[in-house]
């Protein structure tokens, strides 16, 4: 092929994309490279302006998906001397009503991850009053938008997206000409919320927000979308038709606009998803089995069963020239699949490994089961935990959190009254206890919305959680010795929002990685976490591992994924399943009873209404249900895992 053949054939595939993606999208390897690279651009803007004598308005928003970028341009500011004497900042929006001290406020927000760390001149800074009188709402909103033009514009519009497809919080049914004002939040967007207010009453139902309007006239806009949880609002946005029930499509009239997301976030877009139906592929082995796969999901045929015509009118004729027909292609996907199913997770001794996901020796495994919070172990992979155990592996757990701000107040306080009353049974001098306890329950009668738990709730909090996350894995045969609580620092602010991943978090994770010099890894890969913990304790895994990797041991160790409770592996991505019968899935459904303080209602549910172990059992049949459909056994439930080379 000539050069010039094969730039013909780029400049056709830009096309083809082009043709589908009505709004341009960056995928970046993660958040915080592509954070990095916005916030150079913005730099850039700024210093531009600061030459030319004048002023550039920045039109900033919260949430968790712009605090890397603001990570960075504080950096810039301190390492690199940019300067924001001549930035003006008006946010997006802000809850209603809201106290500015409070932690869940926007103004809180903004001066903890940004104002508070450069030199811009409070006078410059503008957020929607959320203390206002309902009566002065109206005409404050009116003034915000004149002051906006005043400064000639917005010059940078920085923008998330909710799972709503609002933008700012131009919930679905906003209009394209909607002005600064106050709206009622929509009952996901509260659902989401809830992570911030502990409690479910506490969440404001109405907002003060930047209308679609004064976005749209904002000269350049960036958006950015981090994680799975945010794939199919993208795709929605990116290549659905304008309307007013998803408001980010609004965004595809913009002339100077761009989307900016992760791996995760662009799954769902047509080029990431099915790029056989955008233009030529190249076809590798994950690519074919992507593809086949998403065939006979489609049209409900099992693998072995798919004809030549099926890939023809399917746009998979490509694959026919390739293979010549479709059986060879089948009996490929279909043997691929059928060497990820095994019940011996640790290696099946004296076997021939050579098709199977796991390695025959050594027989007895080394194990580390990194769990980020303190049930995730069980939720997840219990039935791989038990069956690891049962095989006679060496298996350690590993508790990389606390939880503890995941456990309702009303079980603190029973839990303090127990302290208590046990105390009171005891010939010795229990005063120390009372004092304690007069402490939480004093708190804890007067705790606010406002108040992150006090220092004596956040202990007995993490002992309830301990405490099950012990009965937990003893269930599942380890005696205390196997069992770590690591309470990573980057955990306990006693706040939904975590501090960065520091070296001391990497440290506690190099001791025990060290000190087992493990066979086999098990963590928490999912990126769709509510809280975002999973993300953070693989990201703190990965970097432990990277500064291990000189360690001749650390080379027979092997990095196996599972995701939490809120999604699985697609099957094309799956390298391992695990069979679970139905008496191995009561033993798990008891695994996770023994997490007393999540049953029933927890804290944090997310967008999910189903209980812990609902969810689990659920999940394993549905990727059970999935095989079957395929064609291969049938079997009750299965959990999956996917490798990850970490050297």
């Amino acid at each position: 092929m000539t050069k010039n053949s094969e730039t013909n054939i780029g400049e056709h595939l830009k096309f083809l994309i082009k043709s589908v993606e009505k709004i341009p999208v960056r995928i970046w390897d993660n958040d915080v490279n592509c954070s990095k690279h916005i916030a150079r651009s913005i730099a850039l803007a700024i210093r531009q302006k600061q030459q030319e004598g004048e002023t550039i308005v920045l039109g900033l928003a919260t949430g968790s998906s712009p605090i890397n970028l603001y990570r960075e341009l504080i950096r810039l500011h301190k390492e690199e001397n940019l300067s924001f004497q001549n930035v003006v900042t008006f946010n997006l929006d802000e809850y209603y009503p809201m106290d500015a001290d409070a932690p869940q406020s926007y103004f809180k927000f903004m001066h903890e991850y940004l104002f508070d760390h450069v030199d811009i001149p409070a006078d410059n800074i503008h957020i929607p009053d959320g203390t206002l009188a309902l009566e002065d709402v109206a005409g404050y909103c009116s003034q915000y938008e004149k002051k906006i033009k005043s400064y000639g514009g917005i010059d940078i519009q920085i923008l998330g997206i909710g799972r709503t497809g609002h933008v700012g919080f131009n919930e679905p049914g906003s209009w394209l000409d909607s002005k600064t004002r106050l709206v009622r939040l929509d009952s996901l967007t509260m659902r989401d919320a809830r992570k911030d207010f502990f409690r479910e009453e506490d969440v404001p139902y109405r907002a003060i927000t930047m209308g679609i309007d004064t976005i749209m006239n904002a000269k350049m806009i960036f958006l950015m979308a981090w994680g799975q949880h945010k794939a199919e609002i993208v795709k929605r946005s990116v290549e659905g038709e304008i309307s007013a029930s998803v408001p980010c499509t609004y965004l595809q009239k913009h002339p100077n606009v761009k989307f900016f997301v992760d791996q995760a976030a662009s799954e769902q877009l047509t080029r990431v998803n099915t790029p056989w139906l955008v233009g030529m592929c190249e076809w590798s082995d994950d690519l074919i089995a992507k593809a086949v796969i998403w065939l006979s999901q489609k049209i409900d045929v099992p693998l072995l069963k798919l004809t030549d015509e099926q890939y023809n009118e399917n746009g998979l004729s490509e694959l026919i020239l390739k293979f010549k027909s479709a059986y060879d292609i089948n009996i490929n996907v279909f043997n691929r699949l059928q060497h990820t199913i095994t019940g011996w997770p640790g290696g099946k001794p004296n076997a021939d490994d050579t098709t199977r996901p796991e390695r025959a020796q050594p027989a007895k495994k080394r194990v580390i089961i990194f769990s980020p919070h303190p049930d995730d172990d069980v939720i997840s992979m219990g039935g791989t935990f038990l069956r690891l155990v049962d095989q006679g592996h060496d298996v350690h757990v590993a508790y990389q959190t606390s939880g503890n701000i995941a456990v309702h107040d009303h079980d603190a306080l029973r839990y303090a009254e127990f302290f208590k009353e046990f105390s009171d049974t005891l010939e010795s001098d229990g005063e120390e206890i009372h004092k304690v306890v007069k402490k939480i329950n004093q708190f804890l009668g007067k705790k606010t919305a406002k108040q992150v738990d006090s220092k004596e709730v956040r202990s007995i909090k993490g002992l309830i959680r301990r405490g099950e996350a012990r009965a937990g894995a003893r269930f599942c045969g380890l005696e205390d010795d196997h069992i770590h609580f690591l309470n990573l620092p980057f955990y306990e602010t006693g706040k939904t929002r975590k501090n960065p991943v520091s070296q001391k978090d990497i440290d506690i994770l190099k001791e025990l990685i060290e000190e087992v010099q493990p066979h086999q890894i098990y963590a928490a890969g999912d990126l769709a976490d509510p809280h975002g913990t999973h993300r953070v304790c693989l990201d703190a895994i990965l970097g432990a591992l990277d500064q291990l990797k000189t360690n001749a041991w650390l080379k027979d160790c092997w990095l196996w994924l599972y995701r939490g409770a809120w999604h699985e592996w697609t099957i094309d991505e799956i390298q391992m399943t695990v069979p679970i019968s139905p008496k191995e899935l009561l033993r798990k459904r008891r695994a996770i009873f023994m997490h007393q303080s999540q049953k029933d209602r927890a804290p944090f549910p997310g967008e999910d209404d189903r209980e812990f172990w609902e969810r689990a059992e659920d999940r394993n049949r549905d990727t059970a249900e999935k095989y079957r459909a395929l064609g291969l056994a049938e079997y009750e439930a299965m959990e999956a895992f996917r490798r990850w080379d970490f050297l």
